[in-house]
């Protein structure tokens, strides 16, 4: 069974722009985003569900640390005990300090590959870094090595 998770917009405005936002339903059961998240992503999806967090003192406290959409989707991943997209440096770091699993634009590309979803992850990579979505290349060749490419 597929799992599900809560979404931060960079994953979902970097997927849009290559035009793959459609593995994202291939790969999770749901996928969850705070109205922040909504706010800044701006397109309706059927299997984009939009939620808000009940804890608002803990995304008060998350907001001294990441942005707002990071800040509410952590909440939300906490609140739910679901694994949360993010690829910002400090919010991942903020989200493993709180037990929240994570996954990022470029796990869920290897995710893709694995299940054979995309014939190759290089291309996909190329595309995304070429849309304005930055890569380290320690995890760009992370991520190829994984897959074997």
């Amino acid at each position: 069974m597929k799992e599900s998770v809560i979404a931060d917009s960079t994953c979902l405005i970097g997927l849009e722009r290559i035009h793959l936002l459609d593995l994202l339903p291939a790969l999770f059961e749901s996928i969850l985003i705070p109205p922040e998240v909504d706010k800044e992503f701006g397109v309706s999806l059927p299997w984009l569900k939009v939620e808000t967090p009940s804890d608002t003192a803990l995304i008060a406290a998350l907001k001294m640390l990441v942005d707002d959409g990071e800040a509410a989707a952590i909440g939300l991943a906490s609140e739910r005990g679901w694994r949360v997209i993010l690829d910002d440096r400090q919010a991942r770091a903020v989200a493993k300090n709180l037990g929240i699993t994570i996954i990022g634009t470029v796990g869920i590309l290897v995710r893709a590959k694995q299940s054979g979803i995309i014939p190759l992850l290089k291309p996909i990579l190329d595309d995304l870094e070429t849309s304005g979505f930055y890569i380290s290349n320690a995890l760009r060749e992370e991520g190829l090595r994984i897959v074997g490419e």
